[in-house]
């Protein structure tokens, strides 16, 4: 039997943006082995994308976790048996600089994708029957509880640009729903998301500039895509055209800046389908989900857009090893969105400052979606509503 080959391909893996799309980080196999990884930053906000090595005298293991922070360091998370290590990299003279952060005693430890100020960086802990949440670097005694969630969390999107609001999937009693945790109020938890009572519904996007909400829920039967705004008492939209035949839809970026007009913000999504991996453009005004070739070597999944309107998405090829691509959004269409069905609860219902309650979810382009039992929406909670005390978290 033959030598099992050497892989010398330096691309598979993924990699992750710093909110502002600035800096990423990823792990890379050294060219001409099988094992030895070491982390890499990318730059990208200069005149030319450019990746730097951090390599340390021993490799990476595989499940070693990176996170880029907006001053160009790099946080690696390293499993050593129940605990996890942190420290930060970066470039010093011909090495690699490290500064040791600390210690999470955990069996399990994800990094939650970078805060929106680029400076902290978190992390969530599972344990029984309650989820930690840890800010693993960016404070001043290193890592330290900051919130305790009862239930079982996973996913993680910041929803204001200070990194003070942290929306979590949670799971309890097998149903799915997304909550809003006040970092800033010792972890104060309040009900994000709740289409149906049954429904699994989990938060994938939140654009803090415009408020839209990408959103993934089983409400209308089965799993879709749809979009609502936070602080709206509109039913949540589940577009057809987000849904083709035989293909997995998921989207990674939203536009900033477009603010308080969530319809014309542009959304980028990884299309997946037997034919392979496209990239896919879209605007909740429009009907439409436009589609383009993946570039050669995109790092799918991963991309930023700029406020004006530009797709960036990095690339990694044997000829350009770091490389941005990109695409302009298409032209928004300026058709209104329509108006939903006035709901059965007055605004001045007692209960109506906390959650506000629809009678309808919508599905197609705007056309309500009929059940045999009338689904309830509760409307996502505004940033200024949910940290305000007196709101018990749901026990």
């Amino acid at each position: 039997m033959g030598a099992e080959p050497v892989t010398t391909d330096p691309m598979p893996t993924a990699l992750t943006l710093t909110a502002d799309g600035a800096y990423g980080a990823r792990l890379v196999l050294k060219e001409g082995t099988r094992n030895a990884w070491f982390p890499e930053r990318w730059t990208l906000d200069g005149p030319e994308p450019y990746a730097v090595p951090l390599p340390l005298d021993q490799p990476e293991e595989p499940d070693t976790q990176v996170l880029p922070l907006a001053d160009g360091r790099v946080l690696v998370c390293r499993r050593v048996a129940e605990r996890h290590d942190l420290s930060l990299l970066y470039p010093t003279g011909p090495g690699t600089g490290q500064l040791l952060v600390g210690v999470v005693e955990s069996p399990g430890l994800t990094l939650l994708p970078p805060a929106p100020e680029g400076r902290c960086a978190y992390a969530l802990a599972v344990g029984a029957g309650v989820t930690t949440v840890w800010r693993v670097a960016g404070g001043p005694f290193g890592p330290e509880r900051v919130a305790e969630v009862p239930g079982v969390c996973t996913g993680g999107v910041w929803l204001d640009g200070t990194g003070r609001m942290l929306a979590l999937d949670r799971e309890r009693d097998g149903v799915v729903k997304a909550v809003a945790v006040d970092l800033a109020r010792g972890g104060e938890v309040t009900p994000l998301l709740q289409i149906t009572e049954e429904s699994d519904d989990r938060l994938l996007l939140a654009d803090p500039d415009s408020g839209l909400l990408l959103i993934r829920s089983d409400a209308p039967g089965h799993d879709r895509l749809g979009w609502g705004v936070l602080g709206s008492s509109r039913p949540v939209r589940f577009p057809e055209c987000l849904r083709p035949a035989d293909r997995t839809v998921t989207p990674f970026a939203v536009q900033p800046g477009q603010v308080l007009m969530p319809e014309s913000c542009a959304v980028a999504l990884r299309i997946e389908g037997a034919a392979g991996t496209r990239v896919g453009m879209w605007h909740p005004a429009g009907r439409r989900l436009h589609e383009r070739p993946a570039p050669p070597g995109w790092l799918a999944g991963t991309g930023a857009w700029t406020r004006e309107g530009v797709l960036r998405l990095p690339c990694a090829t044997r000829a350009v090893p770091c490389g941005l691509t990109e695409f302009a959004a298409p032209a928004p269409v300026s058709a209104p969105v329509p108006a939903p069905v006035p709901t059965s609860a007055p605004a001045s219902a007692p209960n109506q400052d906390k959650v506000m309650k629809s009678t309808q979810v919508e599905c197609g382009e705007g056309e309500p979606y009929g059940a045999p039992r009338t689904p309830v929406m509760c409307r996502p909670v505004p940033l200024q509503q949910a940290p305000l005390s007196g709101r018990a978290a749901p026990g």
